[in-house]
């Protein structure tokens, strides 16, 4: 039988292993939607642009705003999971919805405004696609049982 000792060592690595899970799976979603981008923009040589909405114009999708954003929409990610996992007694379902919903929310960026072509919408809503492949499976993975 495990001592008290031996289940806070248990549990201790058990939440490290579970946040370096959780800090790959932001790295690899960020990496991936950098990939994807590099494939359409330099590669490609498509001038990928957001939408212009409302009074804002759009404006040009870089390297730089394609990291910060799937690395912020990924840390908003990781913590709506802990908030689940605190404050719920089902986080993996939960979560997984909110997570799916948010995903297509997210959708409506490049779908909705003006200024940008066809193409340019489903390249726009592919790199969000690639974003929520990698990232949602990854971290449902880690949600304590």
């Amino acid at each position: 039988m495990a001592t008290m000792e031996q289940e806070r060592v248990r549990a201790a690595t058990s939440a490290e292993s579970r946040r370096v899970r959780r800090l790959v799976a932001v790295g690899s979603a960020v990496v991936a939607a950098v990939a994807v981008w590099a494939l359409i923009e330099p590669i490609g040589g498509v001038d990928l642009r957001a939408p212009a909405q409302g009074s804002s114009e759009g404006f040009d999708i870089g390297l730089l705003a394609v990291a910060l954003t799937s690395a912020a929409a990924s840390l908003v990610a990781w913590g709506s999971l802990a908030a689940a996992e605190r404050w719920t007694r089902r986080p993996k379902g939960i979560w997984t919805g909110v997570a799916l919903a948010a995903f297509l929310l997210s959708l409506s960026g490049p779908a909705l405004g003006t200024g940008i072509t066809t193409g340019s919408r489903w390249l726009l809503a592919l790199l969000h696609l690639v974003v929520a492949v990698t990232l949602v499976p990854q971290l449902r993975g880690t949600i304590r049982r």
